[in-house]
């Protein structure tokens, strides 16, 4: 009883805590601020144990708390977390908490509990979550032209347990450059109206904050649709085309369709106009050289070209304004100041009663009232008199064409100037002019479309005189009835392609095909176009109408029209296109206004081809060979290949390529030239020429002097491998002979593509075999070439290796050549007296070893006459060749014997 009543009244007191508190914890803390602090207090103090707290004890829910004595001595402690508390999971918590003391002694005996405190803990939140949007995507639609305050709504939650975190404050449209805005509350508006023509719909990122500012992680896509109010006019259609060279016929508008608002229609007529008048002379037309587009079109021969390149042989153009800069074409650009004489050699003359004038021509109106005369060709008195015997020329925007014959062709008053009145004429805009004469009828050619004459005025001939006549391009000559003579009438304009032909009209044929267009609009598949459908092209095909009664059907007809260029290597560059339509309803003329449209097509730059010349480039052959009526043949190994590169995929004029790399191109050449390097050859001597007989077939034609041979003519590398390969070689004095050199280039389209400069060298050998050295600087190439076109194909003499002839026909070779040089030299000691006389003439004069009986072919080709632009010229002295057939013909069968 002593030791019980001891122990109480040692620990006579309860410990004393506060009867509430208030704490606070921020989540993912484990700290608790408590309001009081949290302190228990004993009156048995300073008494040990009894007057000392032990600890804190929490009852109820659970609490994720724990209570901890700070300092047993002054009652401190501690609230804190046992682990992560959560405000997403529970903001509040409510539990009881009390004291104990330690007791009366050590062993912890008699202790003394305080009463129960009411603890009340908020969770303050951290602003961990970032906003999220309802939905993953919006969708909405506005109606042109309209102001909205509201298109949509877009709502985002955040998962913050407060206020201040969970709620959204503001949203932001995150790209720039939209007619829109959005409000605090996610309200979508325009703050322009919106065009259904300039955009039919948008795409719009949006993001949104929390009242702490932090953002949502992924913004969100609202899709807003312009609505168009309906309006009459054409709907799907792509305001700018691609075209690949080589691709065909492409079409333009493959989804587009008329939208008429459910009007009443009864007809619908929509014109298609293609714009090229900036491309070359008018459109895209190849490029060749005016003589070589004569022969590819069929033109009779003879024609003098009166505007050639310039170059020594055709100095009378060097003093004119050239402009050779758009595809290889050769323009003349006529500014009122400038013009030419035509060298007596080159006029034709006699023009006979048939002949025909062309030329291509751009031209505009003349400044002033009453303009004066502009002359684009004229022949007129040297000396004395200013009489004009015939000339074209422009006047007041029409063409006059003056033709007055002479006294001794005509006495009586006959036709003498035609008139014509023509829009073409002052347009500014290229056409091709064609005047064929068949006095006393003159009738004109424009871009192929025949006009004849409004005006034509009789006038007496010409009196016949020993005067001399001009020839002038560009002016008239007035060399008479004027102190010093002069040019007038001066033309002011562009021409391209001025050519005479004396004796010969040029046909209706010919005529299309020199002038014609090689683009222009096409319709594709025009077997499945309705038969209530109407069209028609334009000569052309720039402009196509079509017209028809359904609006289903016309539609489908529009979707067919297509954009075709036929050209290989096309002129790339823009085309506009321009749509013009006209809707009539019943019993109305014009009911419903269709907007025109404006579009481009983009012709795309072609692959330019590398054309390669390949072969043996030296040539060793014994004298008996050049001695012999055949000579040698330098180029019968001859390869010229083309190879472009291309993508994958590629469709077009070569193979089809699924990977890109390097193909083989077939196209045509215009010319190759054949030219001597070092001293020009000696026609006493030695000759370079090609039999005619080798370019019969083909378009080709050949023209040679001292200085080389060229080959002309559009025509497929194949038939210009042939004809190479033909060119022969002869040297009747082979004894001074230690090599002769030749360099071959190759062209295509008058020189915008050329081929690398193949060298080779003749070298004599006296007592050896043949030796052939292959030039690896140009290997073969290896790719496949494409077999569908029809020009493409080699002949099978053509692959016919050359192999070395046997002992009888080389026998048989020398042995003819044996007996000609005797022959020759014979004849050669007769003329000798004779030559040494005449030793002026001897340099123009052939050996007369090359002189055989009357039965001989000759071949007199003037080198004047070969391409315009982009061709090296050969001296003008030209070469004349006899060759005896019949020598010739007997040599050839024992060769090929």
């Amino acid at each position: 009883l002593s030791q019980s009543w001891l122990q109480g009244f040692l620990n006579k007191h309860k410990p004393w805590i506060e009867t509430s508190y208030h704490g606070v914890i921020t989540e993912n803390m484990d700290t608790v601020l408590l309001d009081p602090p949290l302190v228990a207090l004993d009156k048995d103090a300073p008494v040990p144990y009894a007057g000392e707290i032990c600890a804190f004890k929490i009852h109820g829910q659970e609490a994720p708390f724990e209570a901890v004595v700070l300092n047993r001595t002054s009652g401190e402690g501690v609230l804190r977390a046992k682990g992560p508390v959560d405000c997403e999971t529970q903001k509040e918590y409510t539990f009881i908490i009390q004291a104990y003391d330690c007791g009366a002694e050590a062993s912890g005996a008699s202790w003394k509990k305080s009463h129960k405190a009411v603890v009340h803990i908020q969770v303050d939140d951290v602003n961990e979550f970032s906003p999220v949007f309802r939905e993953p995507m919006y969708h909405a639609s506005a109606m042109e032209g309209k102001i909205y305050d509201s298109i949509l709504q877009v709502e985002a939650w955040d998962q913050d347990c407060s206020p201040q975190y969970s709620q959204i404050c503001n949203y932001d449209i995150v790209t720039s450059n939209t007619p829109f805005a959005i409000d605090r509350n996610g309200n979508i508006r325009n703050t322009e109206r919106l065009s259904y023509d300039k955009k039919q719909r948008y795409k719009v990122m949006v993001t949104a904050f929390d009242c702490g500012q932090k953002r949502a992680t992924e913004s969100v896509a609202v899709h807003i649709d312009v609505k168009p109010v309906c309006k009459p006019g054409w709907q799907g259609w792509n305001k700018q085309v691609d075209y690949e060279p080589g691709t065909g016929s492409k079409q333009l508008f493959p989804k587009m369709h008329l939208e008429t608002c459910d009007g009443p229609l009864s007809a619908v007529r929509a014109m298609v106009e293609l714009q090229t008048s900036h491309i070359g002379k008018g459109c895209d037309r190849e490029t060749y050289s005016e003589k070589s587009m004569q022969k590819l079109c069929g033109a009779a021969s003879g024609s003098t070209d009166l505007l050639p390149a310039p170059s020594i042989s055709t100095n009378w153009t060097a003093s004119l304004l050239t402009d050779s800069g758009r595809d290889s074409d050769l323009i003349f650009n006529f500014d009122g100041r400038q013009a030419a004489n035509v060298p007596e050699q080159v006029v034709p003359q006699n023009l006979t009663d048939q002949f025909t004038i062309a030329t291509w021509m751009k031209h505009g109106p003349s400044p002033g009232l009453r303009a004066e005369k502009e002359t684009l060709l004229c022949n007129s008195d040297k000396t004395e008199m200013n009489r004009h015997h015939y000339s074209l020329y422009v006047h007041n925007c029409r063409l006059v064409f003056l033709l007055r014959r002479d006294f001794t062709q005509v006495d009586t008053f006959r036709p003498a100037e035609f008139h014509w009145k023509l829009e073409q004429i002052c347009d500014k805009e290229w056409h091709y002019y064609v005047i064929n004469v068949e006095f006393p009828a003159v009738t004109l050619f424009v871009d192929g479309v025949t006009y004849e004459p409004y005006l034509v005025t009789d006038d007496w001939p010409i009196h016949p005189s020993s005067i001399d006549t001009q020839l002038t391009v560009g002016a008239c000559w007035q060399g008479g009835e004027v102190s010093t003579p002069r040019f007038t009438q001066f033309f002011r304009g562009s021409l391209s392609g001025l050519t005479i032909r004396p004796g010969r009209i040029e046909t209706q044929k010919v005529i299309s095909c020199l002038q014609a267009c090689k683009e222009g609009l096409d319709i594709h598949s025009l077997e499945s176009l309705g038969k209530d459908i109407k069209f028609h092209f334009n000569p052309a095909q720039s402009v196509l109408v079509m017209e028809g009664e359904d609006l289903e059907s016309v539609n489908t007809a529009m979707a067919k029209v297509s954009y075709i260029n036929s050209r290989q290597f096309p002129t790339a560059g823009l085309r506009q296109l321009h749509i013009t339509t006209t809707v009539q309803c019943f019993g109305e003329d014009i009911c419903i206004s269709i907007p025109d449209i404006k579009a481009l097509v983009m012709v795309l730059p072609p692959s330019e081809p590398r054309i390669t010349i390949a072969g043996s480039d030296q040539l060793v052959r014994p004298a008996a060979d050049l001695r012999g009526a055949m000579g040698v043949a330098p180029f019968k190994e001859l390869r010229i290949t083309s190879t472009v590169t291309k993508g994958a995929g590629y469709r077009g004029y070569m193979l089809i390529s699924m990977m890109p790399g390097v193909l083989e191109a077939m196209h045509n050449l215009d010319y190759c030239d054949v030219l001597v390097i070092g001293e020009e050859l000696n026609p006493e001597q030695e000759s370079l020429e090609i039999h005619h007989s080798s370019l019969m077939g083909k378009h080709l034609d050949a023209t040679n002097s001292t200085s080389g041979i060229s080959i002309y003519g559009v025509d497929s590398m194949a038939h210009y491998e042939e004809a190479l390969r033909q060119v022969r070689y002869r040297n009747w004095r082979p004894a001074t002979l230690s090599n002769r050199r030749f360099r071959l280039t190759c062209s295509e389209l008058n020189g915008r593509y050329t081929s690398n400069e193949f060298n080779l060298e003749v070298s004599l050998v006296h007592n050896a075999a043949p030796v052939e050295h292959v030039n690896h600087m140009a290997v073969q190439s290896q790719y496949m070439r494409s077999v569908h076109h029809p020009l493409m194909v080699h002949s099978v003499n053509s692959h016919i290796s050359g192999k070395a002839p046997s002992t009888a026909t080389v026998v048989v070779v020398i042995c003819i050549a044996a007996l000609v040089c005797i022959v020759v030299l014979g004849i050669y000691r007769l003329h000798s007296t004779h030559q040494d006389s005449s030793k002026s003439e001897e340099d123009e004069a052939k050996d007369p070893e090359m002189d055989w009986d009357d039965s001989t072919l000759t071949i007199t080709v003037n080198p004047m006459e070969v391409r315009g632009h982009y061709t090296k010229e050969f001296p003008e002295k030209a070469l004349s060749t006899k060759i005896n057939s019949k020598a010739l013909a007997s040599a050839q069968q024992q060769t090929y014997k």
